[in-house]
């Protein structure tokens, strides 16, 4: 996607927003106005200067990343991960920020906000450690209406105290046992297996999720087929073949982690009602064409037209996708017994992408 000189961080990411919206099908009005409330400080930033700060929710420091659900009905939604960021940022300042614009999104969008309240001051350190401390998700329907989502960081104050805090939040929910089963099933590797974030939807549905994400690292398919055993009614052989799919014939996940998520809802006390693993694609493949071609295949075999990947990159970019790896940056396969989706992670590679490594 073309740039002109002065462009800015907010110009960017608008256009390629409105361009997805047009893709799913739904009106952009509301997500763009959305979105720049999200950006904070870094929305009028020029991506002429460097980011505003290092965040992690992109390779390049992006403070937001796109991504597009598709269900194997045929729905499709739109999602968006972003992390607001003051004027002058800083681990307290950004959590600080990430409260006040809860505060506000609140008040805008009737929030139930009980369970939130219930555990905020386990993921708010006085000295926040770590990457992050709060993340925002947007999922928009069909009407381009928001429904909202909190990431945070298990390991805020330290990793050692990341078990016993989480152990916690579920405590505190009325899930008490949900934290053993997570640790039955995706916790077994020692140090290999890291609580990567806890999160929370802040819709007043019974089928709100209480969410648990783990990074697999140095893992293989048996590991992950392993965590996906702990939902009933699903099978977790699509998981192994899911990896032997879009990684080829890895056979141990060096790179980026995969990651496991379980969701717990109303009624679920121990055993979670969905899986999902999500797959750090960019770092098992050569560059995005390959990446592009793999999905597609996985597309294919779940009866979903390859035809909207093509749509959904032409969105975000015109680059070349054989030029390097990191747009399609995951892609997460959902197992739940009533119901199965993909859903494909999109860089904005608003500060140029993904740096380059020889693989």
């Amino acid at each position: 996607m073309l740039r002109d000189v002065g462009t800015t961080l907010g110009e960017l990411t608008k256009s390629q927003l409105r361009n997805l919206c047009r893709v799913v099908g739904i009106d952009a009005d509301e997500p763009v106005r959305l979105l720049g409330g999200v950006l904070g400080a870094a929305d009028s930033r020029p991506l002429s200067e460097p980011p505003l700060w290092p965040s992690d929710v992109a390779d390049d420091a992006t403070p937001i990343e796109f991504s597009v659900q598709f269900d194997d009905n045929g729905a499709r939604h739109l999602r968006i991960l972003a992390e607001t960021l003051p004027a002058h940022p800083g681990p307290a300042a950004n959590l600080r920020a990430a409260r006040n614009l809860i505060d506000d999104l609140a008040d805008r969008y009737d929030l139930s906000l009980d369970r939130l309240r219930a555990v905020q001051d386990l993921f708010s350190g006085t000295d926040p450690q770590g990457k992050f401390s709060w993340w925002f998700s947007f999922i928009f329907d069909a009407d381009g209406t928001p429904k909202f989502k909190m990431y945070f960081n298990p390991e805020v104050s330290g990793a050692e105290a990341a078990p016993a805090l989480v152990a916690e939040a579920f405590e505190r929910l009325g899930m008490a046992d949900a934290y053993r089963t997570v640790s039955k099933y995706a916790l077994q590797r020692g140090e290999l297996d890291r609580l990567s974030f806890f999160a929370l939807d802040l819709d007043h549905s019974r089928q709100s999720r209480v969410k648990l994400y783990i990074g697999h690292h140095a893992a293989q398919a048996d590991d992950v087929e392993f965590a996906a055993s702990a939902v009933p009614g699903i099978d977790p052989a699509q998981v192994r073949e899911f990896c032997s799919l879009l990684a080829g014939d890895t056979p141990v996940f060096r790179g980026r982690p995969l990651i496991s998520s379980y969701s717990f809802v109303e009624g679920d006390q121990d055993k979670p009602s969905n899986y999902s693993l999500y797959m750090p694609i960019r770092d098992y493949v050569r560059d995005d064409a390959v990446a592009r071609e793999r999905l597609q295949r996985h597309l294919r075999q779940h009866r979903i037209s390859p035809a909207l990947l093509d749509e959904v990159i032409a969105a975000v970019t015109d680059r070349e996708l054989a030029a390097n790896a990191g747009l399609l940056a995951h892609v997460s396969l959902r197992l739940s017994p009533n119901r199965t989706g993909t859903t494909v992670y999109v860089s904005s590679e608003a500060y140029g992408g993904t740096h380059r490594q020889a693989r």
